[in-house]
């Protein structure tokens, strides 16, 4: 699997493919409201991207940056596969993934300068303290982490933060998690939950992680969440979230959609079983009206972006 997230321009938004998936969205792209994917290494680091536009009858044009403003260059390709080849290759940071096309230096202009902040100590701590609290949840992509920092401050006749400052902060955080994490060795507790997950979803139970802001949201909108015909469900909210980031464990909810509590209890020892078998200790007690308690976790969810 490439280790990418890939964005289209019909908002579809795909993490981790494999080379195939890859080739075929670039063929697939030329129609209205289908001209485009964005491409992104995990995790995300700041103005590192590929991309490629196409109109039907058209040639592709293809992009890439390599962070600095002088390291963004152009080329015009006309087959799809030879542009896929240069995405595969990009994906996986082949030395040569660029060689045998005609790449240009785009210019896009001087960059313009981000003024400093102007906050007095207890209100950087503050929004700074906030910013890396999100960050170790773990969920949040640096565009929400900018809207964030700009909004945090925000009072009725004070917006302390432009969206420029906004960016250039959360992006300086953002890349000291990703420092942190590149001493992250093997599986980490979330990576475990993720893959848990996923194999209840395959076995027709609604998973969802870090979903919506609290339990009342949740349980209103899990049901459109997944698959018309899932038997039950298992999620997460966002607050949840926080508690594991802090420390404080985590609290799976769990039921089925025919709102029987036989089933309710049924889907709760499938989850504990899957919980157990990606190596995590849940400790639930068997009642159907309460919630399913991690404890012991070592929440370290690597950033995607």
């Amino acid at each position: 699997m490439l280790e990418i997230v890939v964005r289209t321009e019909n908002d579809e938004r795909r993490v981790g493919m494999s080379a195939e998936e890859l080739t075929g969205l670039v063929a697939r792209i030329g129609g209205a409201d289908d001209r485009f994917l964005v491409l992104q290494r995990l995790p995300d680091l700041p103005d590192v991207f590929a991309q490629v536009w196409h109109a039907s009858g058209g040639d592709y044009t293809l992009e890439h940056r390599d962070g600095a403003v002088d390291r963004h260059f152009q080329t015009s390709v006309e087959e799809p596969g030879a542009v896929a080849a240069a995405l595969v290759g990009w994906s996986r940071g082949e030395e040569d993934w660029d060689a045998g096309l005609p790449w240009s230096p785009l210019d896009l202009g001087p960059v313009p300068q981000v003024p400093p902040l102007v906050l007095d100590a207890e209100e950087r701590a503050e929004l700074e303290g906030h910013i890396r609290e999100v960050l170790a949840g773990g969920y949040a992509d640096r565009d929400e982490l900018a809207e964030l920092a700009e909004e945090y401050l925000v009072t009725e006749d004070r917006r302390p933060v432009s969206p420029e400052q906004a960016r250039a902060l959360a992006d300086r955080l953002w890349l000291e998690r990703v420092a942190e994490q590149a001493a992250w060795r093997g599986e980490t507790d979330p990576e475990r939950l993720t893959r848990a997950f996923t194999e209840l979803e395959r076995a027709g139970i609604t998973a969802r992680e870090d979903f919506t802001c609290c339990r009342g949201c949740g349980q209103a909108e899990i049901g459109d969440a997944g698959e018309p015909d899932a038997r039950g469900f298992v999620y997460f909210h966002a607050q949840c979230t926080d508690a594991a980031a802090a420390g404080h464990g985590l609290t799976l909810y769990y039921g089925g959609f025919d709102g029987s509590p036989d089933t309710t209890t049924a889907i709760g020892h499938e989850v504990v079983a899957a919980l157990r078998a990606a190596g995590l200790h849940p400790d639930w007690d068997g009642d159907p009206g309460h919630g399913i308690p991690l404890t012991g976790l070592d929440w370290r969810r690597r950033l995607v972006g």
